[in-house]
């Protein structure tokens, strides 16, 4: 077999092992193996086979498909982000010794990124304060992780999929569709019900500043006239998910979350969140129709009642063993390039601190609002991914008032467009991918007219006698 379709996967077997409290001895017994040849498969000397993947898919309850997936790629894209910090100019790290340590260390890489996060919080705090009123004398307090920044690891390392909240949501969509009634109308009456909170749609006077609020005393739901009726839906069953999941979600948040503190909360409104869009789009039924539909983001949104925004990430979440969907990745940026929002289902490599490149096509959607625009895009590593994005609103606005609008980019590898009813026609077998990096400081690409700044890896070069295509130039080597 040729060594490019082997599957190593020696430190992914290895946490497993320790997860599951086992020494190498007894976990070869369970798999009918040798301690020698487990040993060496840990130590990626030796492949890991159908044959055995499928004992520890029998053996621990185990998706193989899930097992395989190599996330390698993601793991050290995020490594080597860190190590372009300026901090680390003096000492470069080489790539392949990034890599290196990812597949041999996977629980320091996860140490490394929070103590990087923690630093980077501490740092922008530092920079924010006013100046002449630190005290120089009292002790900094300890740096806490950006609860944002926490929250979103947390997110992808669960695959941005929690099956227990899919599997609730799903039972309780049945239950609502029992009842004939539309489903802003039937979760709101079942919140009357069961619980006996009323939902109230109030003029935007009364809501000037708030799209939801809850008023506990009174039990009443409030929800914007400007939120239009796919959020009002999505509102309604947020305050579902509190009002009968909140045990769950609460246990869960602990869980992926042990400190208590804003990341938790956050956390808390994630999932909530996550609830109510598998409530609007119960798994199965989504699952079934993206497949038939070739994943037409716009008929699905017709379909259930959905908007662009919310359907393209519930896409994001179809990682249930048996019934799996494109591994889609999302992001939403504004027109500065403000990255607000990312998911990955897949190994897309986002980049955890800075915008986009806007050479993607996503920030054009902003040109054209409501249009869907489609590209083939190839990064640095060249891995190539198929992209779809529109301009979205998030809610209507009064005359005189902000019209916030954003950009939701959807995409996927390129090795899955064929599935997707936007790449009908494209000869996909030779496509004419736009070159792109995840960011200016991380990529290496030379004479990009758009650069915005040099990359932080290599040295700048200034020839006062000439201007290239790009503004800065650097030293490629």
């Amino acid at each position: 077999m040729d060594d490019s379709r082997k599957l190593f996967v020696g430190p992914r077997l290895k946490r497993l092992r320790r997860d599951l409290n086992l020494s190498q001895a007894g976990m070869a017994e369970e798999l009918g193996l040798s301690p020698s040849y487990l040993n060496l498969m840990e130590r990626n000397q030796r492949p890991i086979t159908a044959q055995v993947l499928i004992r520890l898919a029998d053996t621990y309850s185990l998706d193989p498909r899930e097992f395989a997936t190599d996330d390698t790629e993601r793991a050290a894209s995020e490594l080597e982000e860190i190590f372009t910090d300026p901090l680390f100019r003096s000492t470069p790290v080489p790539r392949l010794e990034l890599r290196e340590t990812v597949e041999a260390a996977p629980g320091l890489i996860d140490a490394v990124n929070r103590l990087y996060r923690a630093y980077v919080a501490l740092r922008g705090a530092r920079e924010a304060r006013p100046p002449d009123v630190s005290d120089r004398d009292r002790a900094e307090d300890a740096p806490q992780d950006n609860p944002v920044d926490r929250v979103r690891h947390l997110i992808q390392e669960a695959k941005n999929y929690f099956p227990e909240l899919d599997e609730a949501a799903e039972a309780m969509a049945s239950d609502l569709q029992v009842t004939g009634h539309e489903p802003f109308f039937a979760i709101a009456e079942r919140l009357r019900a069961k619980h006996g909170i009323r939902v109230r749609v109030m003029p935007v006077d009364v809501m000037s500043d708030s799209l939801r609020r809850y008023d506990h005393h009174r039990r009443q739901l409030l929800i914007s006239e400007m939120v239009d009726p796919s959020g009002r839906t999505f509102q309604a069953a947020y305050q579902l998910a509190f009002a009968e999941m909140r045990q769950a979600i609460d246990a869960l948040s602990a869980r992926l979350e042990p400190t208590d503190g804003p990341a938790r909360r956050l956390l808390r409104v994630s999932l909530g969140n996550y609830f109510a869009g598998a409530l609007m789009m119960p798994y199965g039924r989504f699952h079934t129709a993206a497949e038939t539909l070739g994943y037409d983001v716009e008929v699905l949104c017709a379909r259930f009642g959905a908007s662009f925004e919310q359907v393209a990430h519930r896409l994001t979440t179809l990682a249930r063993p048996g019934a799996r969907g494109i591994p889609f990745f999302l992001v939403r940026v504004d027109s500065a390039g403000n990255v607000s929002k990312r998911f990955s289902s897949g190994r897309f490599p986002f980049s955890q601190y800075g915008g986009t490149c806007p050479l993607w096509n996503v920030h054009a959607t902003f040109k054209s609002p409501g249009q869907i625009v489609t590209q083939i895009v190839e990064l640095p590593d060249m891995s190539r991914w198929f992209s779809v994005a529109r301009a979205v609103r998030r809610a209507s606005t009064a005359w005189g008032t902000p019209d916030p609008q954003f950009a939701v980019g959807l995409g996927c590898e390129l090795k899955y467009a064929h599935r997707l009813v936007y790449a009908r026609g494209l000869d996909l077998s030779a496509p004419d991918p736009t070159p792109i990096g995840i960011n200016c400081r991380l990529c290496e690409r030379a004479a990009c007219p758009q650069r915005a700044a040099p990359p932080l890896m290599h040295a700048l070069i200034v020839d006062e006698m000439r201007r290239g295509v790009s503004p800065f130039e650097f030293d490629p080597a």
